[in-house]
């Protein structure tokens, strides 16, 4: 980029933080950084990483696009923090899934804990396969890969599974995310390949 802007950027950023202080409401850089990236989960979930527009995400954020890119540098790298916040809150409901009840194994209740996120969170599944979209990208994919190596190794750590066992519950994850994503339930009635999908129970899991 030019000279000319960052010196525009710098005087954007300035003016931006002197109205901020003024007002007595100046949030600090982390509080900016977890509000864009809850922003930009939802629009590069809807647009991919290059159908997605920063100056629309500036905009939603009430920031400026040169202050955006103060904070991230770049769009690749606001794409890879929306990556780890979709890995992180993966792991976390594996985490309370773990914590299952005398009737279910642990491994159990990680996958009826996946489900629930899955389905009430329609924005971080697209957003999850959004990130397996562009791994096309060789920074993208060596941060996927990396990430999703640690969730199976929790997975595999925590439930004590076996390496057959953790294959499928991994395999059985995609195909919750592919069911969720064309709303198969509502047309397993109608349609015998859903149903055979969706199996016994009416969900992948």
């Amino acid at each position: 980029m030019s000279a000319n802007f960052y010196r525009v950027a710098n005087v954007t950023n300035i003016a931006e933080q002197t109205s901020t202080q003024t007002q007595g409401t100046r949030k600090s850089a982390d509080v900016r950084r977890k509000e864009i990236v809850t922003i930009a989960q939802r629009a590069f979930a809807e647009g991919g990483l290059n159908g997605t527009s920063t100056e629309a995400i500036a905009a939603e954020a009430g920031i400026s696009q040169p202050y955006l890119f103060r904070l991230f540098g770049t769009k690749r790298e606001l794409f890879l923090a929306v990556c780890d916040r979709c890995i992180a809150r993966t792991r976390e409901a594996f985490e309370r899934g773990a914590e299952a009840p005398a009737w279910e194994t642990p491994l159990e209740g990680m996958g009826r804990a996946y489900v629930d996120l899955m389905t009430s969170d329609r924005h971080l599944l697209l957003g999850q396969m959004q990130m397996y979209a562009a791994c096309g990208d060789p920074e993208i994919r060596a941060t996927v890969r990396e990430n999703f190596g640690g969730l199976v190794r929790f997975v595999k750590e925590r439930s004590g599974a076996s390496q057959e066992e953790v294959r499928q519950f991994f395999a059985s994850g995609m195909l919750i995310n592919v069911a969720t994503a064309l709303d198969l339930p509502a047309i397993a009635s109608d349609a015998a390949w859903a149903r055979d999908l969706l199996g016994p129970s009416g969900f992948p899991c």
